[in-house]
């Protein structure tokens, strides 16, 4: 695998030049395009330019053609909407049950959950998919992806690219604007090029080819908030659905989205699931210029494994079965960062036995690995075998309910079951915490997409620690054949029937409630008690107080670190309930050092400074101190809590990872940069500064956790567009230091101004 220094232009969609070899593209063409003009050549420019409601491809402004949401984010979404003047749903909107169908916190309340989105979908004219019919994506490459169109999803692996829909995962108000005709507005992304050359060997699957590219990409940012889009004579050596299982897991790369060229295979997809009206061939034009190009000869990509606690800590299997000791010892090391530095302890070597490494769970699940071809490698290598009765054992999730039935007409479900593993239905639940969580201290192998730190469900604050490796599933059913010793699926002789997929339609028309253009403004939405409004949120104020109340020194946050997931996913329709939990992973402490913040913005807007006082004695010393800079009007100085972060924001879409800081009183981030644009996104609908900070060469922040930073003007500031804030430390002195802001729409000043996107609606 290469990854070009500079761009590179793509020739008849085969010949790959460097930017950098001039000479070469002179030769080969009769004219060079301008690199402009060849950058309006890739596939993503054009399907970005249709979908562009401005006269500015610099500046966009997107309208998508379809929405998708599960039932952990489309509650929060429609109440929004609601809030907001929702009147019926302008496009087809599927409402998916696949993340809380599982969960038993809380009583009725998931099913609450599911009877809001059916009663909403009847009244403003969307899709309800049921519990157990699909997982979210699989829904969507079935029933929703065409090509040339883009469909907007509140999950961050929306991703559809191997379909030619270019699909994009983000935080919840980025819906709500679509819902209520606004656009997505953002600068035109970067393309980078994805060159696939060679094909795959029997034995390796698309999440080797995946983990390759991620643990190639992620740390040095090649692809941060771009397009991916794959090119190159390899792309036809692979089935739709050996694409699409490398596609989903683009997001791990943390681009902002995927799209691939389309052939014939593609056509027949379309065909197979009664849709050949929505393909259409996809290449890029005769010469187009990529702001980068990653090339991949897919017959060199060995089984991968990616150690915890990150998709990108990759391996070859058989170079950490050869290096046992060095890599776990690695492993454990790179752990440290991730656990706080021996919260817990964190051991993998206790696992070798024999000189051989075993894990006591496998799983083949949700949007990643339960694709139909997945599970049937998986079975004929399980073909006659025993995954044994010790610790390991194996559960296998066909990612929708047709692929489960054709699994069970073709012989693949009684390979599964006669070998020991468990078949169920589709359902996330393993990729975040809601299924399958190991004992104490296992490890689990797994076709998933992700391998975050208690993103399996374990709980480090009550002392408890496990952990998931991820691997593609012909390995991860190698392993089950060896009883649960690590096994790369190289190692095992299986006879592959690559049967063929039929899709059987009648199992949605008989469940699957479709009401797209057929909204009954006279039908009830059903509330369960559970299901909560938004609490008030109050305008931005001249100045700005901030109490820091956590500091994070982690190289990267994830979403599922700011709000856990699993555990909390009942209470996803309940802001105060849910806002609980924010950072109980990672600082337990959080929530009672916002909320005594909280308290006294509380008593600010209610009595003035000494009611503020007589809640939070420490502002006392704090306004005194303020007073040396100049006069201090706290009728003009709101007051809240922010958090420092190194890098926050990698992982999930969810926006509650920033609206529970907000319930909390939360009013800023503030970070050395935003893992991802959909978090960023994500703290200013809900009305947050998400501020930058320069550590400088010797790596010091001037604040440390529990300090108050004052920012005088901020309104003013936030209005005249300015890009640094001057800011103090408010102590014995106040010491003086600069925050920066980064470019803001003028739709986002506004929100921020108003103090979240529903205040901006209403206004």
């Amino acid at each position: 695998m290469e990854l070009y220094k500079k761009g590179a232009y793509l020739i008849r969609g085969r010949e790959l030049v460097a930017e950098e070899d001039g000479e070469v593209l002179s030769a080969k063409l009769k004219e060079v395009p301008d690199k402009a003009v060849a950058a309006g050549q890739t596939m993503a420019y054009r399907i970005l330019k249709s979908h562009n409601t401005s006269e500015n491809m610099e500046k966009l402004k997107l309208r998508f053609d379809k929405l998708a949401s599960h039932d952990i984010t489309f509650v929060g979404i429609i109440q929004t909407a609601r809030a907001s003047g929702l009147e019926e749903f302008p496009v087809p909107y599927v409402l998916t049950n696949c993340h809380n169908s599982l969960c038993a916190v809380g009583g009725t309340i998931n099913e609450d959950d599911h009877m809001f989105g059916l009663s909403c979908a009847k009244r403003y004219g969307g899709i309800y998919v049921p519990p157990h019919q699909a997982v979210i994506h699989q829904f969507a490459r079935e029933m929703l992806a065409a090509c040339g169109q883009m469909i907007l999803g509140s999950d961050s692996h929306t991703r559809y690219g191997a379909l030619g829909t270019m699909a994009i995962g983000e935080g919840g108000p980025e819906l709500v604007k679509q819902l209520l005709k606004k656009t997505y507005d953002i600068n035109m992304p970067k393309v980078v090029g994805v060159y696939l050359t060679g094909k795959p060997a029997p034995f390796v699957g698309p999440q080797d080819i995946a983990l390759a590219i991620i643990g190639k990409v992620f740390a040095n940012g090649y692809v941060n908030n771009k397009i991916m889009e794959f090119v190159g004579d390899g792309v036809a050596n692979l089935s739709v659905d050996y694409r699409i299982g490398i596609d989903v897991m683009t997001t791990e790369t943390t681009c902002l989205s995927s799209i691939w060229e389309t052939d014939d295979a593609v056509k027949q997809f379309y065909e197979i699931h009664g849709r050949v009206q929505d393909y259409k061939e996809l290449r890029p034009g005769e010469v187009a210029y990529y702001d980068g190009m990653i090339y991949v000869d897919l017959s060199e990509i060995k089984p991968m494994i990616a150690m915890p606690f990150h998709p990108s800590n990759t391996y070859q299997i058989d170079e950490l079965n050869a290096n046992l000791t060095d890599i776990l010892a690695e492993v454990e090391q790179k752990a440290k960062v991730s656990l706080d530095n021996n919260k817990v302890e964190y051991k993998l070597r206790d696992k070798v036995k024999g000189g051989r490494l075993y894990v006591e769970q496998g799983v083949i699940a949700g949007c990643a690995g339960g694709g139909f071809e997945n599970i049937c490698d998986a079975a004929d290598i399980l073909s006659g075998k025993d995954i044994g009765a010790d610790e390991f054992s194996l559960s296998v999730y066909p990612a929708s309910q047709p692929v489960f039935m054709q699994l069970v007409k073709n012989g693949a479900v009684e390979k599964l079951m006669g070998a020991g593993a468990t078949v169920r239905t589709a359902f996330c639940g393993p990729c975040f915490g809601a299924g399958d969580v190991p004992a104490n201290g296992g490890l689990s192998i797994r076709h998933s997409t992700r391998n975050f730190p208690n993103r399996e469900g374990s709980k480090v604050t009550s002392g408890q620690i496990a952990s998931v490796a991820l691997m593609d599933a012909r390995s991860i059913a190698a392993t089950a054949a060896n009883k649960g010793y690590l096994t790369s699926a190289e190692h095992m002789d299986a006879a592959y029937t690559k049967p063929k997929y039929f899709f059987d339609s009648s199992i949605y028309e008989k469940r699957v409630f479709n009401g797209v253009g057929k909204a009954d403004g006279n039908a009830q939405v059903k509330f369960g008690p559970g299901i909560k409004d938004w609490p008030e949120m109050g305008a931005l104020t001249k100045d700005l107080l901030l109490k820091v109340v956590t500091v994070i020194n982690d190289p990267v946050t994830t979403t599922d670190e700011l709000i856990p997931s699993g555990e909390t996913s009942s209470f996803r329709s309940n802001p105060l309930g849910l806002a609980e939990y924010t950072l109980s992973r990672k600082d337990p402490q959080y929530v009672g050092r916002a909320k005594a913040v909280q308290k006294a913005e509380k008593e600010r807007c209610a009595g003035g400074r000494q009611a503020m006082v007589a809640v939070l004695p420490e502002l006392e010393e704090v306004f005194l101190n303020l007073e040396k800079i100049g006069n201090v009007d706290v009728k003009d100085m709101m007051v809240g809590s922010a958090i420092y972060a190194v890098k926050p924001g990698d992982g999930s879409a969810r926006e509650q990872a920033a609206s529970c800081q907000k319930v909390l009183g939360g009013l800023a981030n503030i970070a050395g940069e935003y893992a991802t644009k959909r978090y960023r996104s994500n703290l200013i609908n809900w009305g947050m500064l998400p501020f930058l900070i320069d550590r400088g060469e010797r790596g010091e922040l001037p604040f440390t956790n529990g300090d108050y930073i004052f920012i005088p003007d901020v309104l003013k500031q936030v209005q005249e567009k300015a890009v640094q804030f001057k800011a103090y430390v408010v102590g014995d002195t106040a010491r003086e230091f600069v925050l920066g802001l980064g470019e803001l729409t003028d739709d986002e000043r506004e929100i921020i101004l108003k103090g979240c996107l529903i205040n901006y609606y209403r206004a």
